[in-house]
């Protein structure tokens, strides 16, 4: 391969689903004690967008559509996992009825909760909690942000 002796960099893919009431999803995960947007990392040769409706599918068992790309994040190192960039996609509106019957990957997913600004602190990481911030009341376009904060 003409990149073999170029850097890697892991890519996530995490999608935000809404309630119609405008909570945001969040998974209360089994292997760390923060919670997280639904998701996961990018396979070899796969597509961030086609990676995120797997992780949704495998760990939710919910079919779901990606939306607009709401956000590029750059993670660096932390806690001995190397930088990362993370895609983020609005994955739409769903009643919290479907959520609730999800079966959930039990290896990796606890529980999942319909979250609002002030559920954030102390169950979300610091860079996530400023992502979700920056996304609960974005409209409309792509952002950059690096650790979850916006880069002017």
């Amino acid at each position: 391969m003409l990149d073999s002796t170029l850097p890697t960099k892991r890519a996530i893919a995490q999608g935000v689903l809404r309630s119609p009431a405008g909570e945001l999803l969040l998974c209360e995960l089994v292997y760390k004690r923060e919670w997280d947007l639904p998701g996961g990392v990018v396979d070899l040769h796969e597509s961030p967008a086609a990676c995120v409706v797997r992780e949704v599918r495998e760990e939710l068992d919910l079919a779901v559509r990606v939306g607009s790309l709401l956000a590029v994040n750059w993670l660096p190192a932390l806690h001995g996992w190397t930088d990362a960039t993370v895609f983020v996609f609005d994955l739409g509106t769903v009643a919290a009825s479907v959520v609730e019957g999800a079966h959930l990957q039990a290896r990796e997913i606890r529980a999942l909760h319909w979250t609002t600004p002030g559920d954030w602190p102390g169950r979300v990481a610091p860079y996530n909690e400023r992502l979700l911030s920056v996304l609960h009341g974005h409209r409309g376009g792509t952002l950059y942000l690096e650790g979850g904060s916006p880069v002017s």
